[in-house]
C-alpha cells in the first residue's frame, strides 16, 4: 500500500468522491455537480485518486465514467482495521 492512498484519503472532498462512486460508476460532469467547486477542481481529486488507485476512469465515448477499484479500497480498509486492532491491543494491556 503506497502512501499516496493515505493522502488521497486525507482529503474530505475525495473521501466523499469515493463515497458516491461506492453507490456506482458516475462520470466526471455528474460528480462534479455535486460540489459546490470547479470542474478542474474535481479533476485535480480524480487525478489524486487514480494516481492513488482508488478509482479507474474509462472514456465513454466523449465522458470519463469513474469507478471505485474496490481491490484498493478493500486492501486500505483491511489496513485500518489491522491497525485500529493493534492500537486497541496495545491499549487493553
Amino acid at each position: 500500500m503506497s502512501d499516496s492512498a493515505f493522502k488521497a484519503l486525507s482529503d474530505q472532498t475525495r473521501r466523499e468522491i469515493l463515497r458516491l462512486l461506492s453507490s456506482g460508476d458516475l462520470t466526471a460532469g455528474e460528480l462534479g455537480e455535486r460540489f459546490a467547486i470547479s470542474q478542474p477542481a474535481v479533476s485535480r481529486h480524480l487525478a489524486v485518486l487514480r494516481a492513488a488507485g482508488l478509482v479507474t476512469a474509462t472514456r465513454t465515448g466523449q465522458n470519463v465514467v469513474y469507478a471505485l477499484d474496490t481491490t484498493v479500497v478493500q486492501d486500505v480498509v483491511r489496513l485500518l482495521l489491522d491497525l485500529s486492532d493493534r492500537k486497541r491491543k496495545k491499549g487493553s494491556k
